[in-house]
C-alpha cells in the first residue's frame, strides 16, 4: 500500500503540472511525467500533451528535440511499431531507448548531457530511420541570465528603415539603451548583424556586464538584413560582399539616425561590431574597411569562404587570410568562434577558413582570440561564451581623447 501511495502521489504531482499548463510542457516536466509511468486515461492525456508540445505532424516524422540547457527531450509517434524506437548518434556512441506512453503510439525519453556535447542523431525503429539532425548543448553562462537587482536596459523597436545605400531595401531594427546611460555622457556602441535574433539574448548580457563594470556603458544596435521590394532577402549581398558599402550604410545612415536620440562616442576604440555566419564576415569587413571607425569585432562561425564569388568566381571572403598577411596590420581586435563540425559545401570549408583566419591574424600580429570547439553551424557555442567573449573584447578599454 505504501508503494502504491508513493506512486499515486508522484503521478498526481506530474499531471497537476502537466494538465494545468500543457502549453508550457518542458523537458524537465516531461521527464517527471514519464517517470511516473502513467496508464490508461493519464497516459492518453500525456500523449496528447506531447503531441501539442512537439507538433502532431512532426511527431509522425520524428520530431526535433526540445532543449532546456543540458536537458533534451525526444519524441516520436510510431503506429504499429514492431520494435521499440530509439535515438542513436551517427557514431553509435549515444543510444537512448524511448519509452512508450501507456498503450498509445507515442514514445518519448529525456536525457541529460554534459556541457559541450555534440552529435548527429536520428530515430531508429528496427531498420527504419526517421528524422535526425545536429545537436550541441552548453551550460548557460550565469551572466546570460537575468539577475535580481541588476538595472535593466530598454530595447526599442525603431521605425522600419528604408536605405539609400542599399537602394530599394527596408529592414527592421532595434536599439538597446543601458539603464546607466546619461544623455550628457557619450556612450560606446556595438552593432549586431542579424539583430532580429541577437536582440533576444544580448541585452541581458549587456545589463549584467555593464552593472559589473566589465563592459562600458554601451548602446546596442540590432539590425536585420535588408529585404528588397520584391520580397527577396538582400542578406548575402550586404554581408558577404567584400566592399565598404555596409560600413557606409552604418556610418552614413544608421549611426546618424541613432544619434538623433543618443549621444555616442566616435572613436574606433569605443565601437564594436558582431555577427554570426555571413554576419560574422560582414563585421570583419566593416572594421577592415574602416578601422579608424570600428576596432572591435566578434564573429561566430564566420563565413570566410567564397560565397560572394562574383563573375570571376574568386572574389569572396576566402581572400581575407591572404589579404591579412599581405596588408600592413590594421588596429583591429577580433574574437573568432567556430566548431570542427561547421559547414563544408561548394563555397568552402568553414572550420578550415576560420583556422586560416586565425593563422593569418597570428602571423600578422593581430590582437585576436580563436575559440575552436566541436560544434555545428549555429549560435549555441557563441551564446554560451558571449559574456566572456565580450569581456575579452572590451578588456582594458580606454576611451581616446577625441570625440569623448
Amino acid at each position: 500500500m505504501a508503494h502504491w501511495n508513493t506512486f499515486a502521489v508522484a503521478l498526481m504531482f506530474a499531471f497537476v503540472s502537466l494538465t494545468s499548463q500543457d502549453a508550457s510542457l518542458t523537458p524537465r516536466s516531461l521527464r517527471a511525467a514519464i517517470d511516473a509511468k502513467p496508464r490508461g486515461a493519464e497516459a492518453e492525456k500525456l500523449a496528447e500533451g506531447i503531441r501539442a508540445y512537439f507538433g502532431k505532424e512532426e511527431l509522425l516524422k520524428g520530431a526535433a528535440p526540445k532543449i532546456d540547457e543540458l536537458t533534451i527531450a525526444w519524441a516520436i509517434e510510431a503506429p504499429g511499431a514492431k520494435a521499440g524506437p530509439r535515438v542513436i548518434s551517427d557514431d553509435a556512441k549515444f543510444t537512448l531507448p524511448l519509452t512508450r506512453i501507456g498503450s498509445t503510439d507515442v514514445y518519448s525519453a529525456v536525457a541529460e548531457l554534459p556541457s559541450g556535447s555534440w552529435m548527429r542523431w536520428r530515430y531508429e525503429i528496427g531498420d527504419q530511420k526517421l528524422g535526425g539532425g545536429n545537436l550541441e548543448v552548453y551550460t548557460i553562462h550565469p551572466d546570460s541570465r537575468k539577475k535580481p537587482g541588476v538595472p535593466e536596459g530598454k530595447l526599442t523597436q525603431m521605425t522600419k528603415w528604408s536605405s539609400k545605400i542599399f537602394a530599394g531595401t527596408t529592414r527592421d531594427w532595434w536599439v538597446y539603451e543601458p539603464a546607466q546611460y546619461k544623455p550628457e555622457i557619450p556612450a560606446c556602441v556595438m552593432v549586431f548583424q542579424d539583430g532580429q535574433n541577437a536582440k533576444n539574448y544580448v541585452p541581458v548580457v549587456f545589463d549584467n556586464l555593464i552593472a559589473k563594470g566589465d563592459l562600458p556603458v554601451t548602446v546596442g544596435i540590432f539590425l536585420a538584413p535588408g529585404t528588397r521590394a520584391d520580397g527577396k532577402p538582400n542578406r548575402s549581398f550586404e554581408y558577404d560582399t567584400l566592399s565598404d558599402q555596409y560600413a557606409r550604410f552604418l556610418l552614413e545612415e544608421i549611426l546618424p539616425e541613432v544619434e538623433k536620440t543618443y549621444k555616442l562616442r566616435h572613436d574606433a576604440a569605443s565601437r564594436a561590431i558582431a555577427g554570426i555566419s555571413s554576419g560574422g564576415i560582414c563585421a570583419w569587413t566593416v572594421a577592415w574597411e574602416r578601422p579608424n571607425e570600428f576596432s572591435k569585432v566578434l564573429s561566430w562561425v564566420g563565413s570566410f569562404v567564397n560565397i560572394a564569388s562574383g563573375p570571376t568566381l574568386r572574389e569572396g571572403g576566402h581572400n581575407y587570410p591572404a589579404l591579412i598577411r599581405k596588408t600592413p596590420k590594421k588596429p583591429i581586435r577580433i574574437f573568432l568562434q567556430d566548431g570542427a563540425n561547421d559547414l563544408d559545401n561548394p563555397h568552402g570549408n568553414w572550420p578550415l577558413a576560420n583556422q586560416e583566419m586565425a593563422k593569418a591574424l597570428a602571423f600578422a600580429g593581430y590582437d585576436f582570440k580563436f575559440e575552436y570547439g566541436n560544434g555545428f553551424h549555429s549560435d549555441r557555442h557563441g551564446r554560451a561564451i558571449l559574456p566572456d567573449s565580450l569581456r575579452w573584447l572590451w578588456r582594458d578599454y580606454q576611451a581616446t581623447a577625441t570625440n569623448k
